[in-house]
C-alpha cells in the first residue's frame, strides 16, 4: 500500500504479513511512515493505493472490530476527566462486551487499583497500561500497538515483553511499532525496518544480525557517496569510509557502473543495534 500527502509520499509500496503466533516488530525512525501505515491498516487513512486487511477484511468490514483487532495507537488520546474504568466502560457498553471483562483487563495490566482515578493524573506509563487494557477488552486475535514500551519503567517494560510473548504464545497476533530497536529486540520474532516510507528490511532477528556491510572510500567520496544514494542504500560516514548494507561484489559493481575508483573495499559484520543504525540512517524526516 502507498500513501501520497499532495508531493510528499509518506509511504511507498509497503507490503507485508504479520503471522499468527509471533511478536512482529515494526521499526524504523521518527518520521518513516509507520503511524501512517498504521492508521491505513485501521482505516483511519485512505490508501492512495493498495489495501491492508485482517484476515483478507477490511477493518471498516469486521463484523466485531474490537473482538478481533485490538489497538492502542496514543497513549494521550483519553478523556482526562474520565477514569479508567469509566473509559473502558464506555466502549464495553458499545462493543457488547461484559462488564466482567473489565476488571479483567485493568488487572491484566496492573491499574486496577487506580482504576477509579482520573486519567488526567496519569504518568504516561500508566496511560499506556491503559491503552494496552482497552486493546485487550474484546479479548482479540490480532494486536496493533503503537510505541506500547514508550514511557514504562524497566519493570514495566520487561512486563509488557513477557505479556507480548505470551499473547502471541496463545496463537495470536502481535504487531508492534517501535523507533528503536534496542526496546523490543528482546521481544519480537520478526522485524519489518521501514525507512522514507518504504521496507529496507524483513526477517527474523538472525537475519539481521547476520546481514553483511561494506566499508568503501574513494578518493572522490562525494561522487562514491552520491552514487550509493542514489542506488537506494544507507549511508553511515566513518573515519575510514562510508559504510553501507550489501556485499563487496556488489558495492564494487555499483561503484564501476558509476566511474568511481575505489580506494576501500572491505567487508565487515555488524551487531544488529549497527545494522538497524546502517538501514535507516539515512531515512530520517522523510514521513509520518
Amino acid at each position: 500500500m502507498s500513501k501520497h500527502f499532495g508531493a510528499v509520499r509518506a509511504v511507498s509500496d509497503v507490503t507485508f504479513t504479520v503471522e499468527p503466533g509471533r511478536v512482529t516488530g515494526f521499526l524504523g525512525p521518527n518520521g518513516a511512515g509507520k503511524t501512517t501505515s498504521l492508521r491505513m491498516l485501521l482505516g483511519l487513512v485512505r490508501p492512495t493505493s493498495g489495501s491492508a486487511t485482517f484476515g483478507g477484511t477490511a477493518y471498516r468490514d469486521l463484523a466485531r472490530p474490537l473482538s478481533t483487532v485490538g489497538t492502542a495507537l496514543e497513549a494521550s488520546s483519553f478523556n482526562p476527566g474520565r477514569t479508567a474504568r469509566r473509559h473502558l466502560a464506555v466502549y464495553a457498553a458499545a462493543a457488547g462486551i461484559a462488564r466482567s471483562r473489565i476488571d479483567e483487563v485493568l488487572t491484566l495490566t496492573g491499574i486496577a487499583e487506580a482504576a477509579d482515578r482520573r486519567v488526567g493524573g496519569y504518568s504516561l506509563g500508566m496511560r499506556q497500561r491503559l491503552g494496552l487494557a482497552f486493546a485487550l477488552l474484546g479479548d482479540p486475535e490480532v494486536l496493533v500497538l503503537d510505541e506500547p514500551i514508550n514511557g514504562l519503567d524497566p519493570e514495566g517494560i520487561r512486563w509488557i515483553r513477557e505479556l507480548l510473548q505470551h499473547l502471541a504464545g496463545e496463537g495470536r497476533t502481535v504487531l508492534v511499532s517501535s523507533h528503536l530497536l534496542s526496546e523490543v529486540q528482546q521481544t519480537v520474532d520478526r522485524v519489518v525496518i521501514l525507512s522514507r516510507g518504504r521496507i529496507v528490511h524483513e526477517g527474523s532477528l538472525d537475519d539481521l544480525e547476520g546481514a553483511q556491510r561494506v566499508l568503501v572510500n574513494a578518493q572522490d567520496r562525494a561522487a562514491l557517496r552520491a552514487a550509493l544514494l542514489a542506488a537506494g542504500l544507507a549511508v553511515v560516514d566513518t573515519d575510514a569510509g562510508l559504510a553501507v548494507p550489501g556485499t563487496p561484489a556488489d558495492i564494487g559493481a555499483l561503484a564501476y557502473r558509476a566511474g568511481v575508483a575505489l580506494s576501500l573495499l572491505q567487508p565487515e559484520r555488524a551487531g544488529l543495534e549497527e545494522v538497524f543504525l546502517e538501514l535507516v540512517g539515512s531515512g530520517e524526516g522523510a514521513a509520518a
